[in-house]
């Protein structure tokens, strides 16, 4: 396989390199293998690196990946929960769970859009009713 072939196979893993903030350093072809070696925020992220590898292909004997822990680099922001529950208490109101979560009350809609199989009425919560919190935009 050339290059090409290689990143479009490994496509996953170059995408999830380039957005958890890995200084990549050679990225070749060496022996009809991909070769990628670069450097890493934390080991968590390298882990996440060998995950998306073993997932693309569990041999992985077109690949030759090495990573170091570099704590100089930037840390990226841990990925956002594609979405919560929340069980309403007391005093609940939509506004004031959405600027619990997202920081800005004015939200509140995007709650009541997630939850419409369950609310009628924005203004209208009840104490124990489990909503789903949509991730931030």
């Amino acid at each position: 396989m050339d290059l090409e072939e290689l990143k479009s196979k490994y496509a996953s893993v170059l995408e999830l390199i380039q957005n958890r903030g890995v200084s990549l350093t050679h990225e070749h072809v060496q022996d009809d293998k991909l070769v990628l070696t670069g450097a890493a925020p934390n080991q968590d992220i390298i882990n996440e690196i060998w995950t998306e590898i073993k997932a693309v292909d569990a041999t992985y004997s077109d690949l030759a990946a090495e990573f170091t822990v570099d704590s100089s680099l930037p840390q990226p922001e841990p990925p956002a929960p594609a979405e919560q529950k929340y069980t309403v208490v007391s005093g609940d109101s939509l506004s004031k769970i959405a600027k619990h979560f997202y920081g800005d009350g004015n939200k509140y809609m995007k709650i009541f859009e997630a939850n419409k199989d369950q609310l009628d009425d924005p203004n209208t919560i009840q104490i124990g009713q489990e909503l789903v919190i949509p991730a931030a935009d």
